[in-house]
């Protein structure tokens, strides 16, 4: 038996390119989320998943997502999370040139609103290994750079993603100017945070 169905991407707010997919068809409509993190609010801007002035009947929701789990039950904000961000980075790289903070960022992508909201606030770009994963993502380009020789980094070492060690960044950088750099590591992660008490 066939069966046409109509199959809608939406935006999932995950990572560039990620989505949800809903299906509709004779027998009803199918939403799968897959990993996702949408904002109060989001959902009700996207034109696609409503029907006139009202979110389109949805029988069957598939949530297939990391965090659906009971410790995850509060998970911050985005704005929550760049605010806090924000004030600490602010706050470390104001004491001098030399304090430098390494973002222990464990993926490739999905941290484009970080670099991009850090280096917009502070003035500072985020130093990453390669522009390359970048380029079709023309409106983050502003916002990094392969200079090491910046207050703030997100690059990466292929045998060092879990911690520096001693005073030195993934990229090997240990001073600027003969002048050691005092570094903070800020681990931006759903994860870690989900696995912490409070």
């Amino acid at each position: 038996q066939k069966e046409d169905i109509e199959v809608t991407l939406l935006p999932a707010g995950h990572c560039p390119g990620s989505v949800m997919f809903l299906f509709e068809g004779e027998n009803g409509t199918v939403l799968y989320t897959g990993d996702f993190r949408l904002a109060k609010g989001e959902a009700a801007r996207m034109e696609l998943l409503h029907s006139g002035t009202r979110v389109k009947d949805i029988q069957s929701v598939y949530l297939d997502t990391t965090f659906c789990d009971p410790k995850f039950y509060h998970i911050p904000s985005r704005e929550e999370c760049l605010n806090g961000i924000l004030e600490l980075v602010r706050s470390w790289t104001s004491l001098s040139r030399y304090h430098v903070v390494w973002l222990n960022c464990k993926a490739a992508y999905g941290y484009e609103y970080l670099f991009i909201n850090l280096s917009e606030e502070l003035g500072i770009k985020v130093h990453v290994n390669k522009l390359d994963m970048f380029r079709n993502m023309p409106e983050i380009l502003y916002h990094v750079t392969t200079d090491r020789h910046t207050q703030i980094h997100a690059c990466r070492h292929p045998r060092d993603d879990d911690c520096f060690r001693g005073n030195r960044l993934p990229c090997g950088v240990t001073c600027q100017n003969g002048t050691p750099l005092h570094i903070i590591s800020i681990k931006p992660s759903t994860m870690w945070f989900g696995e912490r008490i409070k």
